[in-house]
């Protein structure tokens, strides 16, 4: 398998945190993006935007998809509470947004310790 793929992390991260959100709490996500950067990812800029990536699209698709099936009521009703001026569109934005920096910030992590444990060749 071709791991420098660059839509293989992000791809990866947003079919693991999506099938993992099903039955565990919605910070599960942060776990698998961090356990991807801490296995896969190959530097730290890569990890944080394949972890933003996938995971802000596990909760834009599924966000965006149930706006469209109630005609955005609920999230119209949300948006209300927030400043966001009853936008629909700002409210799945923001849930994207949240989500994209848990999971890069996470996969981010990641890879950070598995560098801080990595051997170095010694410096002659």
């Amino acid at each position: 398998m071709n791991w420098r793929n660059p839509w293989l992390l992000p791809i990866l991260i947003l079919v693991l945190a999506s099938a993992v959100q099903l039955d565990l709490p919605w910070w599960s996500l942060a776990v698998v993006a961090f356990v991807v950067g801490l296995a896969i990812a190959p530097t730290g800029r890569v990890a944080f935007w394949a972890g933003f990536a996938g995971a802000a699209l596990s909760w834009l698709l599924p966000a965006a998809w149930l706006a469209y099936q109630n005609e955005g009521l609920l999230a119209h009703r949300m948006a209300q509470l927030l400043p966001l001026g009853g936008s629909v569109a700002a409210l799945v934005l923001v849930a994207g947004l949240v989500a994209g920096l848990v999971g890069g910030l996470a996969a981010l992590t990641g890879t950070w310790l598995r560098q801080a444990f990595r051997p170095r060749a010694l410096a002659r």
